[in-house]
């Protein structure tokens, strides 16, 4: 619920979201939904582009 939470506050849509990190939607929704983990290279996407904090970075990776 990470990306989810994070996603509204930045008033972006899943489709949105997917095009700036060259995902698709499909596998955005899924990333939101915890049936699938992104890959390296899409975290440090989301982490960027959604100006995730430290914390929750720490705390999403803990959880994995």
């Amino acid at each position: 619920m990470l990306f989810k939470e994070y996603r509204i506050k930045r008033g972006l849509t899943q489709e949105e979201l997917a095009d700036k990190i060259e995902i698709t939607w499909r596998q955005m929704q899924r990333i939101e939904k915890e049936k699938s983990l992104p890959s390296l290279q899409t975290l440090k996407k989301l982490i960027i582009i959604l100006d995730i904090s430290d914390e929750d970075v720490a705390q999403y990776i803990k959880s994995l």
